[in-house]
């Protein structure tokens, strides 16, 4: 059974930190999961109704530039919003899984989203409001017990905020 383990970093430098150690300690970019505020762009697409793919695969494309180097490394960055929330950036599993919210409002916004991820709705509501107001959220994929354990260790040791695991839903 798969399991995530969840943290807040409060900034982008700490969240470079977490993702370094990750990496070093054997995690692959496919395990790691980064979601944050896109503050690069003052575009607001949480009042269109509709995709626009045109528009978010040229944000996708610049994604890179200001999410910085070691996050711009992880599989799958790019740009999505969320209607209520606004330009967020993603990368890993999590883009995936949360591109559906970010197209269908009536999936109940981030919080929906990460609910959906297996994240109990409380933590899902305070996760949504850290992100907000300007952390990240990194996820980690897992299966065994000692894999959960040193990422818990990795994430204490950066002081992350909000440490949690999870069952995780197939995504």
């Amino acid at each position: 059974m798969t399991k995530a383990v969840f943290c807040i970093a409060k900034n982008i430098e700490q969240t470079e930190v977490i993702i370094t150690n990750l990496k070093l300690a054997g995690f692959s970019n496919n395990d790691i999961s980064v979601l944050f505020p896109d503050k690069s762009t003052t575009q607001d697409f949480a009042h269109e109704k509709h995709t626009k793919s045109p528009e978010g695969a040229a944000i996708g494309g610049t994604v890179g530039l200001g999410a910085g180097a070691v996050v711009g490394l992880l599989a799958g960055i790019g740009a999505l919003a969320i209607p209520g929330v606004g330009p967020l950036i993603a990368a890993g599993p999590i883009m995936g899984a949360l591109s559906g919210a970010a197209v269908g409002a009536a999936t109940g916004g981030l919080t929906g989203g990460l609910i959906g991820l297996g994240i109990p709705e409380y933590e899902a509501k305070r996760y949504e409001g850290k992100i907000i107001g300007g952390n990240a959220l990194i996820s980690v994929h897992t299966k065994s017990s000692e894999a959960i354990d040193k990422v818990k260790e990795i994430f204490k040791f950066a002081h992350a905020e909000d440490i949690s695991s999870t069952e995780e839903e197939a995504v």
